[in-house]
């Protein structure tokens, strides 16, 4: 079902973004891979080799215009758009109260903006389609995660920007997918932004039980094929989603003392 599919995927150069394009190849889409590395995304072309058709873009999420030339090029190239894949996304982690609002800026610019300019640029093309808008998204645009106010604040404006373009298009056709994985095994941790907009370096949190991002990527097309309106991923998200409906204020408390656990934890 995807051969032949023009995709295109942002923050393709690490990790789920990444995994997408590995495995979307090997299902014979064609790829429009975006992401601000020029290197990861050329090393990445050539790991993919010939098995699939495959356009480049540099593109900085943050600047409309950047994402509307991703739009231009992948027509001029392919001349249509199947799927389009809002990926890309940056971390944070520190207590508001200590935060400089820069960082909760620069997350929404990336997370939230950045979904919104190239959904506002794609959607015409996709409406043409009947194609897949896709925003991955996370358990935490579902729950409050402390620690993360940006983060969180970022992924529950893009779910809500989704669910109301998937509402305003019911009758035309599109189909919307909120894809949420729950901690999955990538270097988006790693990145994360500190207080002070520092890259926050090592992962504070056990990579190895993490799902991986290569099975996050099947999920996802999966859900893209069957043109799900929702993915949820891991028992633990699940969980949180469903236990957050009924029992709140519990589930304030599980979410604190869970979070409260990780090393060098900021409250």
């Amino acid at each position: 079902m995807m051969k032949n599919k023009v995709i295109i995927i942002t923050g393709a150069s690490s990790g789920i973004g990444r995994a997408l394009a590995i495995e979307s190849a090997k299902q014979g889409a064609f790829l429009v891979l975006a992401a601000r590395s020029h290197d990861a995304l050329k090393q990445l072309q050539t790991e993919l080799g010939s098995q699939t058709q495959i356009l480049t873009v540099i593109t900085d999420v943050t600047i409309e215009n950047d994402c509307k030339c991703l739009i231009d090029k992948t027509l001029a190239h392919f001349g249509r758009i199947d799927v389009l894949i809002n990926n890309a996304g940056i971390s944070m982690r520190a207590l508001f109260e200590e935060l400089d609002l820069e960082v909760v800026r620069k997350v929404m610019d990336v997370n939230f903006w950045g979904a919104v300019y190239c959904t506002k640029y794609a959607l015409p093309w996709l409406l043409k389609t009947r194609g897949s808008l896709v925003g991955v998204s996370s358990i935490a645009g579902y729950k409050g995660l402390p620690g993360r106010t940006g983060y969180s604040a970022s992924k529950f404006a893009m779910q809500g920007f989704l669910e109301v373009v998937r509402i305003e298009n019911l009758k035309k056709g599109l189909h919307v997918l909120i894809a949420c994985p729950g901690f999955t095994r990538s270097n988006i941790r790693k990145v994360a932004l500190a207080k002070d907009g520092r890259v926050q370096g090592e992962s504070p949190r056990n990579e190895d039980k993490m799902m991986s991002a290569e099975e996050v990527a099947i999920h996802i097309l999966k859900a893209i094929k069957k043109r799900k309106p929702e993915l949820i991923l891991t028992m633990q998200g699940k969980l949180t989603v469903w236990l957050n409906k009924f029992f709140p204020e519990w589930v304030d408390k599980m979410v604190y003392n869970h979070m409260a656990k990780e090393p060098d934890s900021p409250f």
